[in-house]
Parts: structure tokens; C-alpha cells; sequence
């Protein structure tokens, strides 16, 4: 499981040029899930996306998670995050996991975060998605479990 994080100002994510999902102060998760992966797993990445210090204390260094400065949290399915790149010039999704059970994994790792009390808007799982994010820093990790 790969989850990409990005510090950002706003974000939000569009299907079929309508937004069906945004936040203001935040972190945008691109998450990608692979065949091994399991609702432990899940579980244990949205603990480290939520208590993943990247934003600013009144030092300016980075020692808040996203819940200590009232952030949401907009999750986007990500499968290309999962792309063996290692070879050739076109990459292969063989090491991503089938939409059936990306999707299920997807939803459990949404739901965990929001057991964790935040607001959290999703893309669309399998949509052509538009994404637009002011990425605030720029601040980006990548988080594997």
C-alpha cells in the first residue's frame, strides 16, 4: 500500500467537471493499493497519515500532524502509484492490485480516517478524475506500509 501525501493549502478533485470532493488545510492522499495488502495494513497507513508530522509549529519547523492544525483529508485513488517503472519506456500495473479489492482496501482506509474523527472527501474509485491542488510548501512524502 502507497500513499502518496501532499501538504496543501485547498484541493479538490472533479468528475465530469462537477467537484465531488474538496478540502481547504490539509493533506491530499493519493493512495495506491497492491495485491498483498491487507485491512491491517490499511488501518496502520491511515494511523501514520494522520499522526504524519508536515505541518509548521509557531518555529517554523515541522512538528504538527494534520489533526493539530483542524486539516481534512481528501483521499484519491492512485493505482499508477503501484507502476513497475524499473523497465522499458511504458510502465506495467501488474504490481497493482484488482479494482475489486483496491476498491474495498480504498474504502477501509477512508473509513479509518474518518473513525479518527476527520472530514474525509473522496475522489471517485476507477473515475477519470481532475485534480487541482495548491500544494503548500511544496510539502510531498511518499508513506508505504
Amino acid at each position: 500500500m502507497i500513499a502518496l501525501i501532499q501538504r496543501v493549502s485547498s484541493a479538490s478533485v472533479a468528475v465530469n467537471n462537477e467537484v465531488i470532493g474538496e478540502i481547504a488545510q490539509g493533506l491530499l492522499v493519493f493512495l495506491a493499493i497492491q495485491p498483498a495488502d491487507t485491512q491491517a495494513k490499511a488501518k496502520r497507513l491511515a494511523e501514520r497519515v494522520a499522526g504524519y508530522r508536515v505541518f509548521n509549529d509557531e518555529n517554523g519547523k515541522m512538528n504538527l500532524n494534520v489533526k493539530q492544525v483542524d486539516g481534512d483529508i481528501l483521499v484519491v485513488s492512485q493505482f499508477t502509484l503501484a507502476a513497475d517503472t524499473s523497465s522499458g519506456m511504458r510502465p506495467s500495473f501488474t504490481s497493482a492490485a484488482k479494482p475489486k479489492f483496491s476498491n474495498e482496501l480504498y474504502q477501509y482506509f477512508c473509513q479509518q480516517l474518518r473513525d479518527q474523527g476527520f472530514n474525509v472527501p473522496t475522489g471517485e474509485f476507477a473515475a477519470d478524475m481532475k485534480v487541482q491542488l495548491l500544494n503548500d510548501g511544496p510539502v510531498t512524502f511518499t508513506l508505504s506500509i
